[in-house]
């Protein structure tokens, strides 16, 4: 995360019982208030696979009380969403509760379960197949993300929202070269010309789609039609294919069409939630295993 490290003060945790990690929490601190951190789609308490609920207890409350004996009164705490899991792991929204945690954001995400996928049967989702067929174009995944990036992706937030994307071109490839086997780049070319592409995140469970983007011609060519036909084929194997959010307006608005276009492939809504915990409430923590 240190390559934006200009934009946010790192306060990090990591939680141990003796030697043995437990668990971490990527965050930031702002205005004396620690969040899980801003710099990340998705974050929050992080546990080990053969962590049980005792010890997610011990782990909660340590870093509630190293916050609180630290002067830093609120964690603003954003969870996992569950579809990230590799294993059942409720355990810190019940403890959550338990600190009289208050849901303070709630954004709504598009996901594809694939062992229940449902059918693409929306007219139009069908008719641009056809048409991205007619028009020969062809989904080629790529190694360099200039062509995207320069020339989609760049120039549609800027004439459309005014907005740049989160990552830099050089951001993403200092990430790419990281996690080279994570995150992964689909163009869609019509006669040799770029027309379309995705930026795709893949984890054990879930792959991601971070950016989206396509030419002023995406409705009669059907570019993103083709590239999520053959995006979702592609990545047959994972559990969950992610759309991403549809809101606006910290979460308090969705963006209709967005969010239809993603339900005609079959996606369905899963929650992202977002926490206000007062660290003080650490203390609640200390009678509730009998």
């Amino acid at each position: 995360m240190e390559y934006h490290q200009d934009r946010f003060e790192d306060h990090s945790l990591m939680v141990f019982n003796g030697d043995m990690l437990q668990a971490v929490m990527p965050a930031n601190i702002h205005d004396g208030v620690v969040h899980s951190h801003q710099g990340l789609s998705y974050g929050g308490i992080v546990l080990s696979k053969t962590i049980q609920f005792h010890k997610v207890l011990e782990a909660y409350k340590a870093i509630l009380k190293f916050l609180h004996d630290a002067g830093i009164e609120t964690l603003f705490l954003k969870q996992i969403p569950a579809f990230y899991h590799q294993l059942p792991s409720d355990e810190l929204d019940y403890l959550i509760h338990q600190t009289e945690g208050r849901m303070v954001r709630c954004d709504l995400a598009a996901v594809v379960k694939k062992e229940n996928q449902l059918p693409i049967t929306s007219s139009n989702r069908l008719r641009g197949l056809k048409r991205a067929q007619k028009n020969g174009l062809l989904v080629k995944e790529v190694p360099d993300f200039h062509d995207f990036w320069l020339n989609i992706l760049e120039p549609n937030l800027a004439l459309r929202h005014k907005a740049k994307p989160t990552h830099t071109v050089e951001e993403i490839e200092l990430l790419k070269s990281r996690f080279p086997n994570n995150i992964r780049q689909f163009n869609v070319y019509h006669n040799e010309s770029i027309v379309a592409g995705a930026t795709v995140f893949e984890t054990n469970e879930t792959v991601h789609v971070q950016y989206i983007s396509a030419n002023e011609d995406r409705q009669t060519l059907g570019s993103l039609d083709l590239l999520f036909h053959e995006l979702m084929k592609s990545f047959g194997n994972k559990t969950y294919f992610d759309f991403g959010i549809s809101n606006e307006e910290h979460g308090t608005k969705v963006n209709d069409g967005l969010l239809r276009w993603k339900e005609d492939f079959g996606a369905r809504a899963f929650v992202h939630r977002f926490y206000e915990v007062p660290t003080k409430n650490y203390v609640h923590l200390e009678s509730i295993l009998l």
